[in-house]
């Protein structure tokens, strides 16, 4: 047998998401790459290790087993490497963090600098929606959740990043008869919604309900990225974080509609279980992002601020 680590490390990645699709996106490689690589390891094997449902993958027992094996190869391959990381006195482990889907326009600017100065930390990073985020945080299978809607049925500490606002959105050709807008507004458009445990619907439908307004629901999609481009092809508003809408806004896809009120306001929070005996990596970048948080908001999110503060 000629397998290599990289045809190691990408079957894993398919047995955990019984998908190639998925484990292309979480590889950051091409679906056609994975397959190929998935072919390559297959042909070292006189026993499947996938096979083809009704147009489904699935992992076959040899395959999960095979998996084990690969898992702890990987494992063992990475010890080595903090061991030598370590002997050189640098910093060494796994940081693991979860990541509501819109947390995924900041968070990689509060870890870039931090992975640069420490290469012998390996980041694990999980980009999903609220409950997701949440059952990893409870079941203590993270090091830090980034979330905006803090829930009340787990202690937390936390660490405020920055100020999260959202903006009711709409397409760019859609005519704006008013400068501001009252909140009957929300009677007479129809309204495209995220899916039930987003963070963002969440305090969609908690300003709806506090302001008893009777709304249109006109689509329901399950990622902001899905819900900018229903906007931006007309098929309806929404309610959206100005955090992903920096390229819509200066393209002139999308535009601000003034509302009295708005924006609608939170917190992105670094939290992390109460009682949690933090690791030294999770430690040392606790530490950094204690530090450097206001320094990176004025480098990076200057932009921000700036359009936030002109509506």
């Amino acid at each position: 047998m000629n397998y290599t680590i990289h045809q190691l490390a990408v079957f894993l990645k398919i047995a955990q998401t019984n998908s190639i699709t998925k484990a292309a996106e979480e590889l950051h490689l091409t679906q056609p790459a994975v397959s190929i690589q998935l072919k390559k390891f297959q042909e070292q094997f006189d026993v499947p290790l996938t096979e083809i449902i009704r147009r489904r993958l699935y992992i076959t027992d040899f395959g999960k087993e095979i998996a084990v094996a690969a898992e702890n190869i990987l494992d063992e391959l990475n010890a080595i490497n903090n061991r030598m990381l370590s002997y050189k006195k640098q910093l060494t482990g796994r940081l693991k963090i979860s990541v509501v889907s819109t947390g995924k326009y900041i968070i990689p600017y509060f870890l870039s600098d931090f992975l640069q100065d420490n290469p012998g930390v390996q980041l694990q990073l999980d980009v999903t929606n609220k409950s997701r985020v949440l059952e990893s945080l409870e079941k203590n299978e993270i090091d830090f959740a980034l979330v905006s809607v803090l829930p009340d049925y787990i202690k937390l500490n936390k660490v405020e990043l920055m100020t999260n606002q959202l903006y009711l959105v709409c397409n760019e050709n859609q005519k704006v008869k008013k400068s501001v807008y009252d909140k009957s507004i929300f009677e007479n458009i129809p309204l495209i919604y995220r899916e039930p445990g987003s963070g963002t619907r969440h305090v969609m439908e908690k300003y709806i309900e506090k302001n008893k307004l009777s709304v249109i629901k006109k689509l329901e999609l399950t990622s902001n990225e899905a819900v900018k481009q229903a906007v931006i092809a007309g098929l309806g508003y929404s309610i959206m974080p100005l955090i992903g809408l920096k390229n819509e806004l200066i393209n002139k896809d999308l535009k601000i509609i003034q509302v009295k009120g708005f924006p609608i306001k939170s917190v992105w929070n670094m939290v992390w279980q109460k009682n949690k005996n933090l690791s030294p990596v999770a430690t040392a970048y606790l530490n950094y992002i204690r530090k450097e948080k206001s320094n990176i908001i004025h480098d990076k999110f200057q932009w921000f601020e700036q359009y936030a503060n002109e509506f």
